[in-house]
């Protein structure tokens, strides 16, 4: 009887020591590396046998256990169990010890895996809100960035509009329209009193080198009044600083060939041309230019070129791929071209480059564009093609038609007009502001100058591509003979009243 509970305490001793080496691989191995605690040493049979082995008996077939080669080794302290003929006394032992240490810190292991499981828990969940209080805050300044800028496309240049006439420090300009008028009457009545004294040098605008017919008929009509003229050959896609150099060459050469002094009149971006020669290189011009025209020149600006190259609005980058494209591509041109006709650009300019209004006479002349329904019926003669005639047969004529040997001019027309019209509609329901379609009336007066601002409503492109003679209304080439007229008529005066100013000096110092 003694040997049968013998064996059985045996073998619960076995299971206990494999559960709890099971548990121990389980969780406690983990839970000791996590909080950093040495392991416990634990007691491992060894592999050869358990502590106790099961057979199976052929007689009564009841089982019975045998003891291992070790001995018996049951974990009951200060008791004698008969073993056959071996008496086992165990007392406590260091095997005994680490199963018993085991068990009792059973539950201490089990408090510090909760805690484990618990701090991994609100770990991951603190780094799962913080991942989503990145992205919310990813999304709120995209969003803040967004709003940005549709504010900035929607404002657009309505603070940039007329800003040259926000600042106190710059000359008041002067309405020169009534004379204008009236000059412009008599030249209609054939009295013309430009004088042969001076070279007139016309400067063409933007994309002038795509339009051959861009100040030709002006040309011609000063050519016939026994007038030197000409047109500025310069690059019209290239930037201002370019263009300047480019003009201050040409008034050079013109000034030293016919020793007299140069008239200048700028169209659109050729005005600011020239206004940039004068500024930059002053020095070297003020004996050989004698007054300066800016006809539908954007002095201040224009909004069609901040709106398109304006950073920090919608699509901005992408606008500006396109405009890059359509200039540097298939224009051939320079950017800088279209940049520096932005208010940005022009502010910079002006703050670093004055111009001279006190030492030479200079004109602002702006219009509005026409707006009406007939306007998109108006197409604009811009230039020419020439198409040679195929030979046909005489069938038994000697005579040959002359005609057919020489080559066919093709006008080339095109809706400008119409396209200027839409464009000043547009200006004029987003701004408010009245256009040429191209350039805002007020960022086309430069300060210190005599400005026109007839009541005729004009586009952009009239004063250059205008042919039209004989009715009730003067062409652009009449037009440009009348600013110019007054242009002279400014000089004489300025040059009368510096002469009046010296004799009074002189006078004065003679008495004293």
């Amino acid at each position: 009887m003694d040997d049968f509970f013998t064996r059985i305490v045996s073998l619960t001793s076995y299971l206990r020591d494999r559960l709890i080496h099971f548990v121990e691989d389980l969780l406690f191995r983990d839970v000791s590396r996590f909080f950093h605690i040495p392991a416990i040493p634990s007691y491992r049979p060894h592999s050869r046998s358990p502590c106790c082995t099961y057979q199976s008996s052929p007689k009564n077939c009841s089982p019975s256990f045998e003891p291992s080669d070790y001995g018996t080794h049951i974990l009951i302290p200060g008791r004698r169990v008969r073993t056959g003929s071996h008496v086992a006394v165990t007392k406590y032992s260091s095997l005994s010890f680490c199963a018993i240490f085991q068990g009792l810190t059973f539950p201490l292991y089990s408090f510090k895996c909760t805690c484990k499981l618990g701090l991994s828990y609100l770990g991951d969940t603190f780094s799962y809100l913080r991942r989503c209080c990145r992205h919310l805050r990813h999304i709120h300044v995209g969003v803040r960035s967004f709003i940005v800028r549709v504010r900035r496309t929607l404002q657009g240049s309505s603070e940039d509009i007329g800003w040259l006439q926000k600042y106190p420090e710059l000359p008041p300009v002067e309405d020169g329209t009534a004379r204008y008028m009236e000059l412009l009457h008599s030249i209609r009545n054939g009295e013309h009193s430009l004088p042969n004294s001076f070279v007139y040098l016309l400067i063409p605008g933007l994309f002038s080198n795509h339009g051959p017919l861009y100040f030709v008929n002006t040309k011609k009509f000063f050519s016939k009044m026994g007038l030197s003229c000409h047109i500025a050959k310069i690059h019209s896609e290239a930037s201002v600083e370019r263009n300047a150099w480019e003009l201050k060459q040409c008034i050079e050469e013109l000034y030293w060939g016919s020793s007299k002094r140069v008239m200048l009149l700028g169209h659109s971006k050729g005005g600011i041309d020239a206004a940039a020669a004068l500024s930059i290189y002053w020095s070297d011009l003020e004996t050989k230019v004698a007054g300066l025209a800016l006809v539908q020149s954007p002095y201040g600006g224009t909004p069609i070129a901040s709106d398109i190259l304006r950073e920090g609005q919608i699509v901005d980058k992408e606008a500006r791929r396109i405009m890059e494209f359509i200039i540097c591509k298939i224009i051939k041109g320079d950017m800088r071209a279209l940049d520096d006709l932005t208010y940005e650009k022009r502010k910079e300019f002006i703050t670093h480059h004055a111009l001279p209004y006190d030492r030479i006479p200079i004109i602002s002349f702006h219009t509005q564009a026409r707006m009406a329904p007939g306007v998109l019926a108006t197409m604009s003669h811009i230039a020419h093609a020439e198409l040679p005639w195929l030979p046909l047969p005489s069938f038994g004529s000697c005579e040959v038609d002359s005609a057919r040997t020489n080559p066919t001019k093709v006008p080339i027309i095109i809706p400008l007009s119409a396209a200027m019209a839409v464009c000043a509609l547009h200006l004029r329901l987003r701004y408010g502001e009245e256009s040429d379609g191209l350039v805002m009336r007020r960022d086309a007066e430069v300060p210190g100058s005599v400005v026109v601002r007839p009541d005729r409503k004009l586009d952009h492109g009239w004063m250059v591509y205008s042919s039209k003679r004989g009715g009730c209304e003067a062409d652009a080439s009449e037009m440009c003979e009348a600013l110019l007229t007054q242009l002279v008529e400014i000089r004489k005066g300025r040059h009368g009243e510096s002469i009046m100013a010296q004799a009074v000096f002189e006078n004065e110092f003679e008495q004293f």
